[in-house]
């Protein structure tokens, strides 16, 4: 029940923030708006063309965030967003660190210790949103990056 009634608060709570921070996101303004409108595209492809059903975005747990959680079939999938411009020397796969994985580690942990029952399946996938000029952009999805230990 409380994670039923968690989700709904979640969702108003998105609401709100479309309605005060605008959907006007777009891939050539400021780094929060790039980051904004990545992580809106990267929900839409994960919808419409992976047929994910996205549960929660932005969760947090203390200061670690995780962007999206989804679900695919039976599998809870925790996604990390990552924009960059299409000329930057780093790629967004690149830029999770060592150091991002274990905040994200302890997010996906504390998300999955919520749920009640614990699910069998769960991975860990990035998504880079490469944003060219002109408003164009393109969607990298890496599916099951390896970011929990064997023996969970």
């Amino acid at each position: 029940m409380h994670s039923v009634l968690y989700e709904i608060i979640l969702r108003m709570l998105e609401s709100f923030r479309q309605r005060l921070f605008g959907k006007s996101a777009s891939p050539t303004g400021d780094r929060a708006e790039r980051g904004r409108f990545g992580e809106r595209e990267a929900g839409k492809f994960l919808k419409k063309q992976k047929g994910h059903r996205i549960l929660v975005r932005n969760w947090r747990a203390g200061k670690d965030e995780i962007d999206l959680v989804t679900k695919s079939g039976d599998v809870i999938v925790f996604v990390e967003v990552r924009s960059r411009q299409s000329t930057a020397k780093v790629s967004g796969y690149s830029s999770v660190t060592q150091a991002k994985k274990k905040c994200l580690l302890r997010v996906c942990q504390a998300y999955l210790r919520a749920l009640r029952p614990r699910p069998a399946h769960f991975r860990f996938d990035i998504v880079e949103v490469r944003l060219g000029n002109d408003g164009e952009f393109s969607i990298h999805h890496f599916e099951n990056v390896p970011l929990f230990p064997k023996n969970n």
